[in-house]
């Protein structure tokens, strides 16, 4: 599995980064961990304005902050569009600030993007998607922006449905999203 402490902008190798928020983090990271070309992935909070939040401060809906997984990947084994393709499978982008039974504005779908040309693809793919899929148009509510005031997740949230496979929310919420992808993105799988 691929967890490794993220600094923004000092990818290595040619490494790009890019955050995602699909609702809980330990769901996007538990996907992420199974994607070749992904070589880091942290859990954290972006785009809100209370500097370095905490869990708790996060959880009120009260600092603006989105929890996020920070993707640092190969673009030369996976591109961003093809990382936004898994993230809209394993994630509803049409419930505002919700999924399942996570609700508040922590819990938004959104993209928070490193480059201007990730900005692009972002807006490329999500339109594509409402193209393809015309009752979606209106529908997806995923916050497209630059990443800002990203914070690193404390230490027990980094790696969790690895760490805590049985635990209730493990088994119940972030398997089935685990088994989806691997089962219908078997040609991602690291």
């Amino acid at each position: 599995m691929h967890t490794t402490q993220i600094t923004l902008g000092q990818a290595a190798n040619g490494h790009q980064q890019i955050a995602l928020g699909g609702g809980c983090f330990w769901c996007v990271e538990g996907v992420f961990q199974r994607v070749r070309g992904i070589v880091g992935v942290e859990s954290g909070y972006c785009n809100g304005h209370v500097p370095n939040p905490t869990y708790e401060q996060v959880c009120t809906g009260n600092t603006g902050h989105a929890e996020v997984v920070v993707l640092s990947f190969d673009p030369t084994v996976i591109t961003t569009q093809e990382i936004l393709h898994i993230f809209f499978d394993v994630h509803d982008a049409t419930t505002l600030n919700r999924q399942g039974n996570d609700v508040g504005t922590q819990y938004r779908s959104g993209i928070y993007c490193t480059t201007p040309g990730q900005l692009d693809v972002a807006t490329a793919v999500i339109g594509d998607l409402q193209s393809a899929r015309p009752a979606l148009q209106g529908m997806i509510t995923t916050e497209v922006a630059m990443l800002e005031g990203y914070t690193a997740g404390e230490s027990y949230h980094q790696n969790y449905f690895e760490n805590n496979p049985s635990a209730g929310y493990c088994a119940y919420i972030i398997r089935p999203k685990v088994d989806k992808f691997t089962q219908t993105h078997q040609q991602f799988l690291a």
